[in-house]
């Protein structure tokens, strides 16, 4: 599971799909996603889509990039998918993020520990329910 998790850390805005991730693994498909959940709390697909968001607020925050140009860099193959997952995980959309504020100089640590999303609030709404 961490060689698949690896490798979707290290080619995140290259098109992967469950079946490569899975031959990496040395599984099949349907014991990746269900082992992949296990460990670490989020489908493949899911911790995909937040690793290429994650790269996307960086961008947002430190680039003059359009948010089309960044969608594609990291990834999406869609700007409404791309927004509209944005606004899922970070809580707004794209433009608003960047809109609200630059990249201050802080240890790398701190800014990812304080930028990573996270599925906290997905999890406390379906506990809610």
């Amino acid at each position: 599971m961490l060689r698949a998790r690896d490798a979707m850390d290290r080619a995140y805005a290259q098109p992967l799909d469950t079946a490569a991730l899975a031959r990496v693994a040395c599984v099949s498909e349907a014991h990746f996603i269900r082992v992949f959940r296990a460990t670490f709390g989020e489908t493949p697909h899911r911790y995909l889509q937040r690793r290429r968001i994650e790269r996307s607020m960086s961008l947002l925050r430190e680039t003059t990039r359009s948010v089309t140009d960044i969608c594609f860099a990291v990834g999406f193959t869609s700007l409404g998918t791309f927004s509209r997952t944005f606004s899922e995980i970070v809580g707004q959309s794209p433009s608003e993020y960047r809109a609200s504020g630059e990249a201050r100089p802080v240890p790398t640590c701190f800014t990812m520990a304080w930028t990573r999303p996270s599925s906290f609030g997905e999890a406390t709404a379906v506990a809610a329910d």
